[in-house]
């Protein structure tokens, strides 16, 4: 049976609209633009800033408990082995007086003869008697330091654990963070590996003394890796880097870029004051650097990027929050 004109134009229709559909999902969903991509990972790197720091802090707080209950590890085992010298003196005392029965028997100073003998050996009996009770005495102290140490050492224990459990917390988060940096960087094409055996460049600014042994120190790690945690000598975070600048000028900071802070609070000079080999603080103190001179700073700066020298002026000059001379 022959199909109506109109009938076949509808279905023709049909089967076109159908094909189109089914060939055209819709519209894409655009990748973000650079510039949001990287407006996103400023945001990235604060936030890593931030998580950085807490982590770093959480893992010198685990390093610190971890240390103390060592040590009263250490003193525990002193404690047990004097006590129990002490102890094996008392048995001997003990099996001694049981074996020949007590010392200060008086039969057996009257068995000596001549009351010159007699007292004499009242003599020996009673220092005999005072070195016991002060062996009693010791061992009776020895055992109770050994019992507040335990206890002593069982506190730091469980502090111990609560810091370590903290800092692998705050690495799962920071971790996460820098899987996100990396995805972004690595998109961007800004993704740098660094070379852990960079040979870094020549310091030739205006510092002196102790600020250009660290400075030149400094110079030498360019090019090499930024790493969270990092301490040296193949890679750095922020702090990390500044510690271990000025170790080798024979100052010692502490790890943290909290705690710099802290430990400078006397030595804090105003922005406009700068000379090379100053430490400079990021406002919420998640970031640092050291000034090189010339408006420059040196510093480690995040993930996925290399140990370089910057200009202070715009982006980083906003970010400072104080400075330091160490």
């Amino acid at each position: 049976m022959a199909v109506p004109t109109w009938l076949g134009r509808a279905m023709v229709a049909t089967a076109l609209i159908v094909a189109a559909l089914v060939s055209d999902p819709g519209p894409a969903v655009a990748d973000p633009s650079p510039a949001k991509a990287r407006a996103k990972l400023v945001k990235l790197n604060e936030q890593a800033d931030q998580l950085v720091e807490r982590y770093n802090q959480a893992t010198e707080a685990y390093k610190k408990a971890k240390n103390r209950y060592n040590g009263l590890n250490t003193e525990l085992g002193r404690k047990n082995a004097e006590a129990d010298a002490l102890r094996q003196d008392l048995v001997a005392v003990a099996v001694h007086n049981y074996q020949f029965g007590p010392s200060t028997s008086w039969q057996r100073l009257l068995a000596q003869g001549s009351p010159e003998a007699v007292l004499g050996g009242m003599a020996s009996l009673e220092q005999i008697a005072q070195d016991r009770a002060a062996k009693i005495k010791a061992f009776e102290a020895a055992t109770k330091e050994l019992r507040d140490r335990r206890e002593t050492a069982k506190g730091v224990l469980k502090e111990t654990e609560t810091a370590r459990t903290k800092a692998q917390d705050e690495k799962k988060k920071v971790d996460k963070l820098v899987d996100e940096q990396t995805k972004l960087l690595r998109r961007l094409g800004a993704f740098q590996t660094g070379d852990p055996n960079s040979p870094g460049i020549q310091y030739t600014g205006p510092a002196s003394g102790n600020a250009r042994s660290a400075l030149q120190f400094a110079f030498a790690q360019v090019g090499k890796p930024y790493r969270y945690g990092g301490t040296g000598p193949d890679s750095f975070d922020c702090s990390g880097f500044t510690q271990a600048a000025w170790r080798t000028a024979g100052v010692e900071l502490p790890r943290t870029t909290w705690t710099q802070w802290a430990w400078g609070a006397n030595r804090r000079i105003p922005l406009n004051a700068l000379q090379p080999g100053d430490l400079l603080f990021s406002k919420g103190l998640g970031h640092m650097g050291m000034y090189a001179g010339n408006g420059k700073m040196v510093h480690a700066p995040q993930t996925g990027d290399v140990i370089k020298v910057v200009s202070l002026d715009g982006y980083w000059r906003n970010r400072l929050l104080g400075a330091i001379r160490p």
